[in-house]
């Protein structure tokens, strides 16, 4: 995690988690992200010839998301 900023600091009590973020911290906690990655991981592609590839926990988290 970055360091925070002063302004950071001063507002970090002051204002409310969203039911996204309540939902990605539970998903967190639930979710075995590293067994996952493992396993899809070498089938993955990675990116050579052409576009570079999506980082795959990133891709992975957005396809839970939409389900």
């Amino acid at each position: 995690m970055k360091q925070m900023s002063f302004a950071d600091a001063g507002y970090a009590d002051k204002r409310r988690q969203t039911r996204h973020e309540r939902f990605l911290i539970e998903m967190d906690q639930v979710v075995p992200w590293k067994g996952l990655i493992a396993l899809i991981e070498p089938h993955y592609p990675k990116g050579e010839g052409g576009r570079p590839a999506y980082p795959l926990l990133a891709m992975l988290r957005v396809r839970l998301m939409q389900n």
